[in-house]
């Protein structure tokens, strides 16, 4: 694919194991500080939550907050420290996650609440919340703890309004988006602006990285829930039709009910109401009779396109292809 708006004269992408190649030093550095501050005297919180930070996760928003500090050239330590904190909180929220979604298969293993139980696994991610503040005390960088803390906030808000929409067939796109927005792609907005942050950019290069992390989050969340309809268990590392079983109204979901006929919009309808997978072939063929795979790829794309073109003015570099490869790695993943 020719590299448009790219960032140097290259006729291929960067794939995902050259992006991870770029960072390995710095992180194998992420990954041992992650080791070393899950340790705890309780030794359920030290299993349960090795368990769930080494089971095979992408680590891509650590990613992103290790290729934002390594565009700007920043020379100290605090990108490892930042890097840790962003993944113990998206851990912490998969903990919790799980538990409201009562999910049993995430990465492919068994959950965390699966193994141990409901309880055991919200008071660990509440361990694992508690240490990244902890962590992010050693910044010593008000204006660090002031984005992490807006961001872990409107994560929270875009967890409840996702359980406010579940069961609700009414959701419009907007609402929708709002909640992926807040939902998922806070953190990455947080960990591209980060790296900016701390190498001491100027404003415009760090809201460029903040709008890049944004719309990448955005079209990383509508790819997943594309896949949630069109790939399978074992390449996705959950349970195919997840989303419809918990009444969870993703766009894939939403669009077929807007363009099916009549009687395939009361079987999503019904479905996003009650939850169950009773009809769920009736309802992919929906999906695929109705576009809504290619339409929700669609958003995904503009959205990938939107955070490619923050990267236009940024420093060209190895790392500035990485994060538009990442981009693209965003929309073109099967898993």
């Amino acid at each position: 694919m020719t590299q448009n708006n790219s960032t140097a004269e290259k006729t291929e992408l960067m794939d995902i194991d050259q992006i991870r190649a770029l960072i390995s030093q710095d992180m194998d550095k992420v990954n041992s500080l992650i080791e070393d501050s899950l340790y705890s005297e309780v030794g359920l919180i030290d299993q349960l939550g090795h368990y769930i930070i080494n089971s095979g996760g992408k680590r891509l928003r650590p990613a992103v907050v290790l290729l934002s500090a390594g565009l700007f050239s920043y020379k100290g330590k605090q990108h490892i420290n930042l890097a840790s904190i962003i993944e113990f909180i998206h851990t912490a929220t998969l903990l919790h996650d799980d538990v409201v979604d009562a999910s049993l298969l995430r990465r492919g293993h068994a959950t965390a609440n699966q193994r141990w139980g409901n309880e055991a696994s919200v008071l660990v991610g509440d361990f694992v919340y508690s240490r990244a503040f902890q962590m992010m005390v050693n910044t010593d960088s008000m204006r660090v703890m002031q984005i992490l803390a807006e961001t872990t906030n409107t994560i929270a808000e875009g967890e409840v309004q996702q359980l406010i929409n579940r069961q609700d067939p009414n959701t419009s796109q907007e609402n929708y988006l709002k909640v992926i927005r807040h939902k998922t792609a806070k953190l990455f907005e947080a960990a591209a602006q980060l790296g900016a942050v701390i190498s001491e950019r100027s404003d415009k290069e760090v809201e460029a990285m903040a709008a890049y992390g944004r719309h990448l989050g955005t079209a990383f969340q509508l790819i997943d829930d594309v896949l949630d309809y069109s790939s399978s268990a074992k390449e996705l590392g959950k349970n195919i039709g997840d989303d419809l079983a918990e009444g969870k109204p993703t766009l894939p979901l939403l669009y077929a009910m807007w363009n099916g006929n009549k009687e395939e919009a009361k079987i999503i309808r019904d479905a996003i109401e009650h939850g169950g997978l009773d009809h769920i072939e009736k309802i992919k063929e929906t999906i695929n009779r109705t576009g809504a795979i290619a339409y929700t790829a669609k958003i995904a794309e503009e959205e990938a396109q939107l955070a490619i073109n923050e990267l236009k003015d940024l420093p060209k570099s190895e790392f500035l292809d990485a994060l538009y490869a990442l981009a693209r790695f965003s929309v073109e993943r099967q898993f």
